[in-house]
């Protein structure tokens, strides 16, 4: 039953000419692509000794990190019983059903993947898929569809060709369009001498990899652009500029990560722009602490200025919602729970927002107005709409969640 708080709050947006059912409806309509490597640190199961590499680090040791893909799902599961609205899956390759038929990343096949397929099914869940371009010993040195040794830079274009395969074929069996996102590490630690060859390289990597078409029913294909790493300070082929460029001309895809610019660099401003010449884009919303750290997503303002954009915009049809993140020092169904329904939270703040009204404003040049309404819509009560969401969802609200986190702690994390 809604509360006489959110009756009110009804009334109250209705004054600013904001429809709350409306919002309501278009939330629950939205996915979010839950990531599936803050489950077990970004480790996968090619082999139980498994090493994060490639410039990338996990932080923390808490107890309880998922072990077998049995144990990722249970976990994701509880995850997604915590976050009202669509879901979906992100999957890496790394995350593969090896435990009979091992192959090495240039060899890997549907039937590694079918058990999440039909995982997926029985969650009535799409799933988005990522090659895994690190964490294995022909990217150690920090380069893989770059790479000036073309053995090792075949053996990536075709790790990259049998993941759109894989992609392709989940979204034909799941009956939504799987988006694969290629993000890969290649740079240098110091100034390179040659900036253009292995951007060459890259290009004619990726140019080989796309060459064959698949119905975009079934695969979305997206790049992911990169300002440094660890590793790849100075140098990093796959720079905004190159992929931007490249989505372009393939009209494929571009991927914006909250935490893969500069610290003081919003990628709500480039949303509108990038959508001028390529269909589509996908996030992967993020929270970055002075570097691309890849902290839980909380409801900052940089998160909620990505929402309001892609709402102003009108861009919701055209933006993919996936999360990237991972910290191992909490609780990781919590860390899960937390920056998914902070995410939904920045989207639903969007859409309670007056744009038309503001929008209507700005138009008659009323810049007071206008200013003066969005600092007084941040008051209005969006918290009892929020509730009221979970609660037709039939999830746990704002401070009752974390009790089943810690049930599910004793019962379940605490025994491995």
């Amino acid at each position: 039953m809604s509360s006489s708080v959110f009756k009110e709050s009804i009334e109250r947006y209705a004054e600013i000419g904001v429809d709350v059912e409306k919002a309501l409806s278009t939330l629950e309509q939205v996915p979010i692509s839950m990531h599936c490597w803050q489950g077990d640190d970004v480790g996968g199961f090619e082999s139980p000794d498994a090493e994060l590499g490639s410039g990338l680090a996990v932080t923390g040791n808490y107890p309880g990190k998922a072990r077998s893909i049995d144990e990722l799902r249970q976990d994701i599961e509880k995850a997604m019983s915590l976050v009202p609205g669509q879901h979906r899956l992100n999957l890496h390759a790394i995350y593969g059903d090896f435990s009979s038929d091992k192959a090495d990343r240039d060899a890997i096949g549907v039937q590694h993947f079918q058990s999440w397929i039909d995982w997926c099914k029985t969650q009535k869940i799409g799933m988005d898929f990522n090659p895994t371009c690190f964490s294995h010993p022909k990217a150690d040195d920090g380069m893989t569809l770059a790479h000036s040794d073309e053995s090792i830079r075949q053996f990536w274009i075709e790790h990259c060709k049998c993941c759109r395969h894989i992609g392709a074929e989940i979204g034909k069996q799941l009956g939504s369009a799987c988006v694969n996102n290629i993000w890969v590490p290649d740079g240098m630690k110091d100034s390179p001498a040659d900036r253009t060859a292995p951007r060459q390289r890259l290009m004619a990597s990726l140019d080989e990899i796309l060459k064959e078409d698949y119905n975009t029913d079934h695969l979305l294909d997206a790049v992911e652009s990169k300002l440094f790493g660890i590793g790849s300070e100075t140098y990093v082929v796959g720079s905004h500029d190159f992929y931007l460029g490249y989505a372009i001309k393939n009209q494929i895809l571009y991927c914006l990560d909250a935490g893969h610019f500069h610290p003081t660099e919003s990628i709500a401003d480039k949303i509108s722009s990038v959508l001028q010449y390529i269909p589509e884009i996908l996030l992967h919303v993020s929270r970055g602490v002075r570097w691309d750290s890849d902290h839980v997503v909380v409801l900052d303002d940089p998160t909620k200025a990505i929402f309001e954009e892609i709402v102003r915009g009108d861009h919701l049809s055209k933006v993919h919602i996936g999360l990237d993140f991972f910290d191992a020092s909490i609780n990781r169904i919590a860390a899960w729970a937390i920056g998914t329904r902070a995410t939904q939270k920045a989207l639903l703040l969007a859409l309670l927002s007056p744009n038309e009204k503001l929008k209507q404003l700005e138009a008659a040049g009323d810049y007071s107005a206008r200013l003066a309404l969005m600092e007084d819509a941040r008051m209005l009560p969006a918290g009892a709409v929020w509730e009221e969401f979970c609660h037709r969802n039939q999830i746990a609200g704002d401070f009752k969640w974390l009790d089943e986190v810690r049930a599910y702690e004793s019962e379940v994390l605490s025994k491995r």
